[in-house]
């Protein structure tokens, strides 16, 4: 079967499989005990950390571990709301975040938190002009993704860090598509709080990151814990996170090369179904998303049917993000971009990854072209 669900899930790397093995021998000790097996996962445990650190241009002290990008997004917004010195319960996001991060929105506003939906472009942008607009004195948190899961936009989470400074609004960043695939310094700004996922980047599912400005002052949602500097309980999965980092490495080294030869790739797609492009269309701007996810809809047919169709052929689509997949419900970001109810149901999302060939996009091409003969 041919996959083209990455923003979905990853398969691991060899490195990450081999790492996780060798360390879950060799390093399976308690990191919190005091004896020698113990102290030597500690060690590793904090390699590991200086290295993410260095990723995303951090300091190790920043970075906390985590079960993956949900449990990161929760602890990271729970946090900013009782870390903030800032009076108010006002909050900006937009329609576009991770299923994690709009249902605790709606938890937040059963706590009398006001939550400000703000509008995007019809190419799922957010305007720093709509932003501004939007601050109030009471506005002490803004909740903005790097990159959209199902079409791939990349917001200006920098500029939009700025822009909160001197307002004294906290900033969370949803980086779970973004990571490994785009630069991420959070040196260079002033972004308080961003999640990251290892089953996004090849490594093992079930764990990931948090990082939280060390400029902040934390106040930690579960007290007494002693794991991951009180930020985090739980018996930290010391294999896992150095197989995690050892994928990510991996993957930033070779960032440059791998997205140029996905954008190649994303124009081998586009020119295969060029002769049917009054049917099928595109969404989003090649200039303003990441070229490794690719929405789409083909007029008249529900993106679940293509879905399944090319289930039936061979092919690993998917219909959308798939923590929200179930819900029978149309795709947040497509009703957010202005597709009405029935156009969003169209919608259909293509993810390349690490091992798709143009020779996979050419079979794909062909199957949705097949589609279309047969029910057209």
């Amino acid at each position: 079967m041919i996959y083209l669900d990455y923003a979905a899930t990853t398969p691991m790397s060899e490195e990450a499989i081999e790492t996780f093995v060798t360390a879950s021998k060799n390093y399976f000790g308690n990191e919190r005990s005091l004896h020698d097996i113990g102290s030597k996962a500690s060690l590793l445990l904090e390699a590991c950390r200086k290295q993410l650190a260095e990723f995303i241009g951090a300091s190790p002290a920043s970075i906390y571990f985590t079960s993956g990008g949900t449990e990161s997004n929760l602890i990271a917004i729970q946090t900013l709301l009782k870390s903030t010195k800032k009076v108010g319960k006002h909050i900006l996001a937009t329609t576009l975040e991770h299923s994690s991060i709009s249902n605790y929105l709606k938890v937040l506003e059963e706590q009398e938190y006001e939550i400000s939906y703000l509008p995007v472009t019809a190419t799922g942008m957010i305007s720093l002009e709509v932003i501004k607009n939007a601050i109030r004195e009471d506005t002490v948190l803004g909740i903005f993704q790097h990159v959209n899961s199902e079409i791939g936009t990349i917001q200006p989470i920098n500029e939009i860090a700025n822009l909160f400074k001197s307002s004294n609004i906290l900033l969370h960043c949803d980086c779970v598509q973004s990571f490994g695939k785009i630069d991420i310094d959070v040196s260079k700004s002033e972004i308080s709080s961003i999640s990251i996922s290892g089953h996004k980047v090849y490594g093992p599912k079930g764990i990931g990151a948090l990082y939280l400005n060390p400029k902040l002052t934390h106040q930690p949602i579960y007290p007494g814990t002693s794991h991951e500097s009180g930020i985090r309980p739980g018996t930290v999965n010391v294999p896992a996170i150095a197989s995690f980092v050892t994928a990510a490495g991996h993957l930033i080294k070779n960032k440059e090369e791998e997205q140029k030869r996905c954008h190649n790739l994303k124009k081998v797609l586009k020119s295969q179904l060029q002769d049917i492009q009054h049917l099928v269309k595109f969404e989003g701007l090649d200039d303003e998303c990441i070229p490794n996810i690719i929405g789409m809809r083909i007029i008249g047919l529900e993106g679940q049917f293509v879905m399944l169709e090319c289930n039936r052929h061979q092919l690993a689509i998917s219909t959308g993000s798939a923590c929200a997949i179930g819900m029978q419900k149309p795709s947040e970001t497509m009703l957010a971009i202005g597709k009405d109810p029935h156009e969003a149901k169209q919608f259909f999302r293509v993810s390349i990854g690490t091992q798709t060939t143009e020779e996979d996009l050419i079979k794909f091409s062909s199957v949705l072209k097949l589609i279309i003969n047969q029910n057209f």
